[in-house]
């Protein structure tokens, strides 16, 4: 399950949405600026920050340095999250631990990339670049987390498989366990951060060479360096 705190920053993203959709805002629309969305809602402006990160990780917003917090769909369109609905997952994950998470991860993530690479178009790449990017210019923990997800996501979604897609959102709901969460920040540290951004970068070179073993494999090292921090993590 999510934190309190997350779930309330959740619970404000799908504010700021339904709000907009109440306007008729269609996509490309400018959304107000933290200012004016933190005074209207009653928040601080580091909560509503929050808020809209989470919206831009999760590719409904665009915030553009100087210009704006732009929507990037229609806010009434159903976001991925939706599908988790169709599988109730929170009844179906409630016991399964962290070690069940990386070994379901490395069974399910590294084989993808094979359809990831036969499958993927050029706006599926654009996703993941933006993905990329979020996670290399994360400045805390709890942000580089919230693109880390996306960027997984991403991938993912770049096989076009609906089925996979369906069975890597399980993946996703077991991943924001407090227990796994727990784990990944007692071993956090800028240096693993730009690690992992390192994997992640070789990951996509690989999927964009259309080179499916080398990204399998890039995938599978990955992996296994997220078990062992998952391991530093238990032991502190």
């Amino acid at each position: 399950m999510r934190t309190v705190a997350s779930e309330r920053i959740r619970d404000i993203a799908e504010v700021v949405l339904k709000e907009a959709a109440q306007k008729g805002l269609p996509a490309g629309s400018r959304l107000p600026t933290e200012r004016e969305l933190a005074e209207g809602l009653q928040l601080s402006r580091s909560t509503v920050r929050s808020a809209m990160a989470l919206l831009e990780a999760e590719g409904a917003v665009s915030r553009e340095v100087g210009r704006g917090t732009y929507l990037r769909r229609d806010p009434q369109s159903p976001s991925i999250e939706l599908d988790l609905d169709l599988i109730q997952p929170y009844a179906i994950l409630k016991d399964v631990g962290p070690a069940d998470v990386i070994a379901a991860r490395q069974l399910l993530e590294p084989a993808a990339m094979y359809s990831v690479v036969a499958q993927a178009t050029e706006a599926d790449f654009d996703e993941v670049d933006r993905c990329l990017n979020g996670c290399e210019n994360a400045a805390s923990y709890d942000e580089f987390e919230m693109w880390d997800l996306s960027f997984h996501r991403s991938l993912v979604l770049g096989s076009h498989n609906a089925l996979l897609v369906r069975m890597y959102l399980l993946i996703e709901v077991a991943r924001k366990g407090e227990l796994w969460g727990s784990l990944k920040r007692r071993s956090d540290s800028s240096d693993r951060r730009e690690h992992y951004c390192d994997q992640h970068r070789a990951i996509v070179t690989a999927l964009r060479s259309r080179d499916a073993r080398s990204a399998h494999d890039a995938m599978a090292a990955h992996l296994d360096a997220v078990e062992a921090s998952l391991r530093m993590g238990a032991r502190s």
